[in-house]
């Protein structure tokens, strides 16, 4: 198979569909969780909290899997399983109940953006690589935008419940898509030891400089990223006083703002060298975090300021995201599968340190997600830059 039979649009939108899985399963439920707090009476952040746990964990169960097995099976298993999991959350009646459910829908849910960058790194070069995942990254983003509204809306006529029936359509509709997929990983590449004999691989990877420092450059900026996810409804909407519904379209922007930055990458990717535009990039980010963090502690610009400095740290997500990616798969061509797994895995478990250290460290005020944010993005820059 040659890689001009795999740029036509379906097999972009699939890899694409397959890419949002992550932010799809989270961020469509999100304007439902009072709800089902109050209807359940628990705690719902923690329904956020157990599908990271299983997203980070599952990945480096499918990895050498995939390595082993080719790309296409565990799709299908992991669809299945996804599934599977958000039927269980439709007919949960407890907090409990949805919490493990979601764990299990993470356990498929992982397959898709995983496997999706392996299959980009199986049949492209690193600079066409890149130009494919920022692709991806373009179509993917709309899922941040249109699940909270489509969520919302959802809400208005149906209980909590329907939200997690469409889900289940969702995962219905993308195993059927899969048929169209090619098997990207040949036969002659893949693992011929055993699927216990392959998770050896993480060592080589963990020791292995180039990837480890590209993949800890990424996993630092999505600490930073996640503390704004997790951090800024209180921040914009109890602090500043932004009503709800404004807030959504603040959170928007960010994701215009990824999604513009990726269409150029697409181009800077073909002029210039990956690690340049991953340290220009890196540190683009670093020098908006830490001038919105000095703003803050001076309780200086306001929220206008805040979110124009927000704005330009999510930008660089757009090139961030996709060169530090390729560069860490190009330096081990030999372990795609299993080296998605572990950038997936750090870079989506990076949520989880963002909300321990807001909920346990938070002053009430926006000067912990701010001093959080400029802390990761300056360590994401200094791995960037190091030779």
């Amino acid at each position: 198979m040659t890689p001009t039979k795999t740029t036509g649009l379906p097999f972009i939108l699939i890899l694409s569909a397959l890419m949002a899985f992550t932010s799809l399963s989270t961020d469509i439920f999100l304007p439902a969780m009072p709800r089902m707090s109050a209807d359940l009476q628990g705690n719902a952040e923690l329904t956020i909290t157990g599908f990271l746990i299983g997203f980070a964990i599952a990945q480096l169960i499918w990895g050498p899997i995939s390595d082993h097995l080719g790309r296409r099976i565990p799709l299908f298993i992991g669809m299945a399983l996804f599934v599977i999991g958000s039927a269980g959350c439709a007919m949960a009646d407890t907090i409990t109940d949805i919490v493990f459910w979601r764990v299990f829908q993470a356990l498929g849910a992982c397959t898709g953006p995983m496997l999706a960058r392996a299959m980009i790194r199986d049949l492209f070069s690193r600079t066409r690589a890149a130009q494919m995942l920022s692709t991806l990254v373009i179509i993917m983003a709309i899922a941040p935008i249109a699940g909270p509204l489509i969520g919302g809306q959802l809400i208005k006529f149906a209980p909590w419940h329907a939200i997690f029936w469409l889900l289940v359509a969702a995962g219905v509709l993308m195993f059927a898509s899969l048929w169209w997929l090619p098997e990207t990983l040949k036969e002659e590449k893949r693992v011929k030891a055993s699927v216990k004999g392959a998770f050896k691989n993480y060592v080589s990877l963990l020791r292995n400089p180039k990837f480890m420092q590209y993949t800890l450059s990424l996993t630092s900026y999505y600490v930073a990223a996640y503390a704004f996810v997790t951090g800024s409804p209180f921040v914009y909407i109890s602090y500043y006083g932004v009503a709800p519904a404004h807030y959504g379209l603040l959170f928007a922007l960010n994701v215009l703002g990824v999604m513009g930055m990726s269409v150029v990458n697409r181009r800077l990717v073909s002029r210039y060298p990956l690690e340049q535009l991953l340290k220009y990039a890196t540190a683009l980010a670093a020098a908006a975090a830490v001038a919105m963090a000095a703003c803050v502690w001076l309780r200086a610009g306001g929220l206008a300021l805040m979110v124009g400095l927000i704005f330009l740290f999510f930008a660089m997500n757009g090139i961030i995201a996709a060169t530090s990616t390729a560069a860490a798969l190009d330096a081990v061509p030999g372990s795609a599968g299993s080296a998605s797994a572990l950038i997936g895995s750090l870079q989506y478990g990076s949520g989880i340190v963002s909300s321990l250290l807001l909920a346990t460290l938070s002053d009430g005020t926006p000067w912990t997600m701010a001093w959080i944010i400029a802390l990761f993005a300056v360590i994401a820059m200094l791995l960037a830059q190091k030779r």
